[in-house]
């Protein structure tokens, strides 16, 4: 017993090169990394993705030299009492002082906002047709830029910004895309005001969206920190912050320090993961079957009217419910759980989100097959019939 303690170490104020060598010597190894690596040279194990968003807003403002932050409407960013001002939704707010110095842009949602638009999905929102795409980009796009434009201008003394936080698909706000262009265009409006742009790969990580390892690729951006959890450990408590050698210098000004960030059981856990992910190709199981998945609930879309949008792409989908597809009225809580249940009862388990709690969302494991999405689309089919609906 007291040899496997010694091994099973979950303290890291002792060096176990070992495992902290592997784990990062894996990722280049990784699909869709190569470019990743190289630019960001450190890396800081923490615990969850709270603790990485935490330390990355205070790494942008000791960088930066600026105090405020921006992240968007409908955003989740974690629940400590450092980012609960960065998360934007009432629904998941304590009434307790928080968010000082921080600003919650308009969310860019191509079907709830207040212009339609093309994402970046194999379906596309009823709402496209009040856009149009040219050389890539989305018409709407600008006009949510003009509105993060003057949350800088009025907002920010005089547009000094620390940094700007987004998530690559908003995972807890309901699997929400933005409209195609418009995070480039914002990162780069960002970087005009003096701020860094921090990516949350805490959901999207690791070839969860199929065609890229990291959801931000798939943008065609480059951001300054990185932060990610979850798919990191398969279920095991290990996140981390990864950023540039200049960013992280500004660490050096004090002591920092986290007990349990990057010790040898997490670190020995991240290795299995990167080595099963590389093994069972699951980024190109995501893509594939991902695809499949968002086509087979299209066509429930086009079946029942309670059916509002369906989005996504790889193994990161949502399914937004509504009363009629014209209104776009949220479905009842009741009805949304009687949908829920009845899938439960039939041996689907489905995921729950957005503002208004009524998009299912749908991220599984990534060894699913399409057998597994023949069958879970079989039982929303019998759970959609109106019968059921009452």
């Amino acid at each position: 017993m007291k040899s496997l303690w010694s091994f099973l170490w979950t303290r890291s104020s002792v060096r176990h090169d070992r495992w902290r060598r592997s784990l990062w010597t894996q990722v280049p190894s990784m699909p869709a990394c190569e470019y990743l690596c190289p630019t960001y040279k450190v890396v800081y194990f923490v615990n969850s993705g709270s603790e990485a968003n935490d330390l990355a807003m205070m790494m942008a403002r000791l960088y930066t030299g600026n105090f405020d932050i921006i992240s968007l409407r409908n955003s989740y960013h974690g629940a400590s009492p450092y980012t609960a001002g960065l998360t934007a939704q009432g629904t998941w707010k304590y009434n307790f002082a928080n968010g000082f110095g921080i600003h919650n842009a308009i969310n860019p949602d191509p079907y709830r906002g207040l212009w339609g638009g093309h994402r970046d999905s194999p379906v596309q929102s009823v709402r496209s047709n009040e856009s149009e795409v040219v050389d890539g980009v989305c018409s709407s796009t600008q006009k949510y830029i003009d509105q993060l434009q003057e949350v800088l201008m009025y907002s920010l003394p005089k547009g000094k910004l620390a940094a700007f936080f987004a998530e690559s698909i908003q995972g807890v706000g309901g699997t929400v895309q933005y409209p195609l262009g418009y995070l480039k265009k914002a990162f780069e409006l960002v970087r005009s005001h003096g701020g860094l742009c921090v990516s949350d790969e805490v959901q999207t990580g690791f070839g969860r969206t199929g065609e890229h390892f990291w959801g931000f690729e798939g943008h065609g951006v480059v951001p300054d920190i990185v932060t990610m959890a979850k798919g990191m450990g398969n279920g095991f408590p290990i996140a981390a912050v990864v950023t540039t050698s200049a960013v992280a210098k500004t660490m050096s000004q004090a002591l920092h320090f986290n007990t349990f960030g990057g010790n040898p059981v997490a670190s020995a856990v991240g290795v299995s993961v990167l080595e099963v992910l590389e093994e069972e190709k699951t980024q190109e199981k995501a893509l594939e079957v991902g695809t499949y998945f968002l086509h087979s609930l299209a066509k429930l879309r086009e079946e029942y009217p309670v059916v509002g949008d369906v989005r996504g792409k790889g193994l990161m989908i949502g399914m937004e419910m509504v009363q009629d597809s014209t209104s776009r009225t949220p479905l009842s809580p009741h009805l949304m759980m009687q949908i829920w249940d009845t899938c439960k009862d039939h041996g689907v388990l489905l995921g729950k989100g957005g503002f208004h709690g009524n998009v299912f969302r749908i991220k599984p494991p990534m060894c699913i097959n399409r057998d597994d999405v023949d069958f879970t689309v079989t039982v929303l089919r019998q759970a959609l019939q109106p019968t059921n609906l009452l």
